[in-house]
């Protein structure tokens, strides 16, 4: 299809997957109890000695299975991933509720190589397994009004303990603007490292967005809403003076409680040389165009 993002990364752009498994460790040795979150620069790791695969699971962001960062791994099992039904309605033309596999029937799975990067500025490269928003958003058609892509987590208290806890308003939701959405670049991810995506990963269907920070990535979608006005966001209702609808990968915008502006590069050590963060997380030649003449400082 004409939309189509042609990657330039390659196979040795990619964050070898031990490494990748061991960023607990990694990042635990540089700052102990920091999450990991969406951001980038090329990886050049260096050889780490192999983990497994729980490995992976064990160090996560998911608060409806708790709080801790161990948490998602011991209580994620809870969730059932099968039978997944996704509700798409608002401003299109085929609303309903889509069965998981009818929609991955329809869709064209392909493996993108993203930059990623934790929130304590360690960069990675990791290869997801998806397909593109827009492609399903043309199976529904969007209708000519719609501006904005609203998104919502499952919401299911007896498999998710962490959510009788008021530690963020219930469920989990995010938006993008309707030509973010629209752009290749942004993905449903069914799967990472060719497998699929772990439950405390946010199995079985999440969103990524290589150019914006890790929590735009909202995890096991279960609504996608087209609406004309721009919609509520989880971490803007809890604190909207850290965190803004758009969050963008910004080095010029340092956020309040550290800086933004340099990172470095998973599996080189703690006293490795940093290195600049990279305006729209290096995606700049392909998406800078949808914020051509915004204040990126103001609209954050």
């Amino acid at each position: 299809m004409a939309h189509r993002w042609k990657n330039t990364l390659t196979d040795n752009d990619v964050t070898p997957e031990r490494v990748f498994l061991n960023r607990r460790q990694i990042i635990g040795a540089a700052a102990a109890g920091l999450a990991l979150s969406g951001l980038g620069g090329r990886a050049q790791a260096e050889t780490l000695e192999p983990t497994g695969w729980d490995d992976i699971t064990s160090y996560n962001n998911y608060y409806e299975f708790g709080t801790g960062k161990g948490d998602p791994a011991t209580n994620a099992h809870k969730l059932t991933v099968e039978p997944w039904n996704v509700r798409i309605d608002g401003l299109v033309d085929r609303p309903g509720d889509y069965a998981f596999e009818d929609i991955l029937n329809k869709m064209t799975i392909e493996e993108r190589l993203y930059r990623l990067r934790c929130v304590e500025a360690w960069s990675m490269v990791v290869p997801w397994n998806g397909f593109e928003l827009a492609d399903l958003l043309a199976m529904v058609v969007v209708q000519g009004g719609a501006k904005y892509v609203a998104f919502e987590t499952a919401l299911r208290p007896d498999e998710m303990p962490g959510v009788h806890r008021p530690v963020i308003e219930w469920p989990y939701v995010e938006g993008l603007r309707l030509d973010e959405a629209m752009h290749p670049l942004t993905i449903m991810a069914t799967g990472i490292y060719g497998r699929d995506i772990p439950n405390q990963n946010g199995a079985p269907l999440r969103l990524v967005v290589p150019w914006k920070y890790g929590f735009k990535s909202i995890k096991s979608v279960v609504r996608i809403t087209l609406t004309d006005t721009m919609p509520p966001t989880t971490w803007n209702k809890s604190n909207a003076r850290e965190y803004g609808f758009y969050s963008n990968v910004n080095p010029q915008v340092d956020h309040p409680r550290w800086s933004q502006a340099s990172e470095r590069v998973v599996g080189t050590g703690l006293f490795a040389r940093r290195q600049p963060t990279l305006m729209f997380n290096g995606y700049g030649e392909d998406v800078a165009g949808l914020y051509a003449g915004m204040d990126l400082a103001k609209h954050f």
